[in-house]
């Protein structure tokens, strides 16, 4: 086949160029995901139990049709801003999987394009992520993936985990994991969340988690090449899974924390400025199946003056506008619900930027 030369298709260096073309997840047929090691490690106590009696059912349709319309009016409010916006296939999720190995009751959601897909500069990673339940969860994005690289872009998948009993570590840490080095992942086989790393230009930052380890860490140091530095955050999380509700560099010299989950500063920081985050808003009833409040600083940046927010995140958005961002103001409490916001839910596919060092 043909391949058309377009070198600029995909070109993404860090989280605030402006935004030209995004990838954003739908919410379509999202299931209840099986309850092991790595899953078990990340979500909220309060939701083992529904998910054990769950397992492969979809999340009540009416909520996931709250979220599927949020996600779309979403869409349209960055293609109203010129923002060139694609989305995946509708595959269904509550279809039961196996390898030789283990099987699935079913699959998650095509949601959170952020937690599969990396991209540096001109190149899509295909994340090897530990959830056995995200097994499959690159195939919606594939027909994307396929055109991308017809078009120029470079594309490349990190090997495809066996997710055998032996990548996880049912003993792990619950409390301390970054004092212990007990994660839920062991260092078997590579694994990562593309989540768990931010871009700043020549320098990546990523958190060792849950579903990050030190083998995938160092895959992704080599694949990328010598033109890029990546450095290993010292954070003290207790049940890490994503580094953009910890640490999210907004535009150069500016970085916004976790109150609590930064054990040191990245060096590199010292001579940005640096604000701690608010707290999220309170939403008594608001059911968060798969994460913590926190998801309030789960923004996306259009630019580096112009950042969006949750719409009921009034502290949040007061915190941007004093610190001189713009604000657009989306409604997404529905799509929050299931783990991620407007930064889990995109892909950045091509910001106008080169590729800079900011330290």
């Amino acid at each position: 086949m043909k391949t058309e030369n377009f070198p600029k298709i995909v070109s993404s260096y860090n989280e605030w160029d402006p935004l030209e073309e995004v990838i954003v997840g739908d919410m379509f047929n999202a299931t209840i995901p099986t309850v092991e090691v790595a899953v078990q490690a990340t979500i909220p106590d309060a939701q083992i139990d529904y998910f054990k009696l769950h397992a492969g059912q979809q999340f009540s349709e009416e909520l996931v049709g709250r979220a599927c319309r949020e996600l779309d009016d979403f869409s349209r409010i960055l293609s109203d801003l010129g923002i060139a916006v694609r989305r995946p296939e509708k595959v269904k999720k509550t279809i039961p999987y196996s390898t030789p190995h283990w099987k699935m009751l079913g699959g998650l959601y095509s949601a959170m394009p952020r937690d599969s897909l990396l991209v540096v500069g001109d190149t899509i990673i295909e994340a090897p992520m530990a959830w056995r339940s995200r097994y499959f969860e690159t195939d919606a994005f594939r027909p994307l993936l396929k055109e991308y690289f017809h078009r120029g872009a470079n594309w490349i998948a990190a090997p495809k985990p066996q997710l055998l009993d032996a990548t996880f570590d049912k003993n792990y840490d619950r409390v301390t994991p970054y004092l212990t080095d007990r994660y839920a992942v062991s260092e078997f086989e590579p694994t990562f969340d593309a989540a768990d790393f931010i871009r700043c230009g020549e320098d990546i930052f990523v958190q060792k988690s849950h579903v990050t380890n030190d083998f995938g860490i160092e895959w992704v140091r080599r694949s990328i090449g010598s033109k890029y530095r990546v450095h290993k955050v010292d954070h003290c999380d207790d049940a890490p899974m994503h580094i953009d509700a910890t640490l999210l560099p907004l535009c150069p010299g500016k970085l916004m924390i976790h109150p609590e989950r930064i054990k040191n500063l990245p060096s590199q920081f010292a001579e940005w400025e640096v604000r701690v985050a608010p707290s999220p808003a309170v939403r008594p009833g608001h059911t968060l199946y798969m994460s913590s409040a926190w998801l309030s600083m789960n923004v996306l940046m259009l630019s580096p003056d112009t950042v969006v927010v949750e719409t009921h995140e009034a502290e949040m958005i007061n915190f941007f506008e004093k610190w001189g961002f713009n604000v657009v103001p989306v409604r997404f409490s529905n799509v929050i619900r299931f783990g991620g916001a407007f930064h889990c839910v995109t892909a950045d596919v091509r910001r106008r930027g080169e590729l800079q060092n900011y330290f």
